[in-house]
């Protein structure tokens, strides 16, 4: 460490550092007396959040061909495009 040169008044680094810490923990509340921990409230979140997947009615074998054979004819009438790496 330096020796304290003419101009200086007696507060070094040392003292400033711990008293912008102190001043930061005073200010922090270590109160636990809340209802509900950070953790609890997130999972609330999440389960109110959830993704509810369609359940979509069955189909017989005929109806999933129709479909599968409506879905081909759409596919092959869209047009020329080149670059979806599908051939016939």
């Amino acid at each position: 460490m330096s020796k304290p040169g003419p101009g200086h008044d007696g507060f070094d680094e040392e003292e400033l550092i711990r008293s912008e810490f102190e001043s930061i923990v005073s200010g922090l509340s270590l109160d636990e007396s809340s209802p509900t921990t950070y953790l609890e409230e997130r999972d609330l979140i999440d389960q109110t959040q959830k993704f509810k997947a369609p359940n979509p009615p069955r189909l017989t074998l005929k109806q999933s061909f129709l479909q599968a054979k409506k879905a081909i004819i759409k596919w092959s009438r869209r047009g020329y495009h080149e670059d979806d790496g599908v051939e016939l």
